[in-house]
């Protein structure tokens, strides 16, 4: 059921406004600029920003970022979407993007999930010119979500009506799981958003990770979209690291911790909303953070250990140089055909099948489609880094 006025305690950071009756819309107020952080929050924060640094340092190293980036933005894109329900597999993943296959009806789970890597790809561009701001969240939106389920819910507009979530015990408003602000007070609300996520350092107390966990609480409160909010919602941290110069490239992401302590985290942020317990949720948010960053360190390692082994294996003869770019382009997306590889090397037809060939006699790559033309190929090592029970020795 929708959040109560016999719920809310006077601690609770917004209020209540009666929509129709007895049907309550939650009204977020303004983020704080400063908390007073408990011992035990402040010794995880600074595991917190420890292993972001350390993160940080090993793919720092990277002259090319995106060869790390790219796998683990594949796995965040499988698992946030999942958190919606939306279920798709690495192999699918990668074959959907290899082939540039328009949605229909049967890849659109797949289509969904591409949607997500390309909206992260966009709104890293438009970071080059624009701060994280409503403008580029919607830009995001609207990659995300054309073309897809819910595309007629006008992609990159915020709502003009009345939304909800849902909850598992029947439909409707009256039973939904959380009503967020009417469309007029969901716009003042956003305003403010903005303002506060572009807040110089200087001017707010709260450390950057505190203010992600406070930004991330505030986005979902205020839900500005008719879908796609959850995706959108944990697309823009890595963003918002990037933009305050605390990562290189969106290298951390948390939907895998989210995922597997789903319900913890929905009731978390509800209760925030009820009671204005920040400490709890703040704990929870900063533990995402150091084992996502811990898991990404773990994944970021094996990836660069394994590039180097696939370099060294192709360290002889004279083709070298078209090998190593062609390994560096399976980083990016480990699936490749021989079409596909000619115009990566800019060679022909059958230089770029001998190369494809090497690959394959030296295990990198293998044959799954079973044909004589049009053959595909994957990299199945580099694709086991997009599971999501990723061990280094699987």
């Amino acid at each position: 059921m929708p959040i109560s006025p016999s719920e809310l305690t006077d601690s609770s950071p917004g209020k209540l406004v009666e929509i129709e009756h007895d049907v309550f819309a939650f009204i977020p107020d303004d983020l704080p600029r400063e908390l007073s952080l408990p011992s035990h929050i402040v010794k995880r924060l600074a595991k917190a920003e420890n292993g972001i640094g350390q993160l940080l340092g090993i793919c720092g190293r990277e002259f090319n970022p995106f060869l790390i980036a790219s796998p683990m933005l594949h796995r965040e894109a499988i698992l946030s979407s999942k958190l919606e329900g939306t279920i798709t597999t690495p192999r699918q993943l990668v074959l959907f993007e290899l082939a540039d296959e328009e949605a229909d009806t049967e890849h659109i789970d797949t289509q969904e999930v591409v949607n997500y890597t390309c909206a992260m790809k966009h709104g890293l561009a438009l970071m080059e010119s624009l701060p994280v701001c409503l403008r580029l969240i919607r830009e995001e939106h609207k990659v995300l979500m054309s073309g897809v389920r819910g595309s007629k819910e006008k992609p990159g507009e915020f709502r003009t009506s009345q939304n909800y979530i849902r909850s598992k015990v029947g439909r409707g408003i009256k039973n939904a799981r959380y009503i967020p602000p009417p469309v007029k007070e969901m716009n003042v609300a956003l305003d403010n958003f903005e303002r506060y996520v572009n807040t110089e350092e200087d001017q707010c107390e709260n450390p950057i990770l505190i203010r992600l966990a406070l930004i991330h609480y505030q986005f979902e409160a205020i839900h500005p979209f008719r879908d796609g909010n959850g995706r959108i919602g944990r697309l823009i941290l890595p963003l918002i690291l990037c933009n305050k110069g605390k990562l290189n490239s969106p290298i951390l992401y948390m939907s895998a911790f989210f995922e597997r302590n789903r319900d913890e985290y929905v009731d978390l942020l509800l209760n925030v909303s009820r009671t204005g317990d920040w400490i709890s949720w703040i704990d929870f948010f900063l533990e995402a953070v150091l084992v996502s960053a811990e898991e990404s360190i773990t994944i970021a390692e094996a990836l660069l250990e394994l590039r180097q082994q696939y370099h060294r294996l192709v360290q002889k003869g004279r083709s070298t140089a078209l090998l190593v770019l062609l390994i560096d382009s399976l980083f990016q997306l480990p699936a490749i055909t021989i079409n596909k590889a000619a115009n990566l090397l800019n060679v022909s037809h059958q230089a770029a099948a001998n190369n494809i060939r090497k690959l394959e006699d030296l295990g990198i790559l293998t044959e799954i489609s079973g044909r004589s033309r049009n053959m595909v190929f994957i990299a199945e090592k580099i694709l086991s880094f997009m599971y999501e029970h990723y061990e280094k020795n699987m």
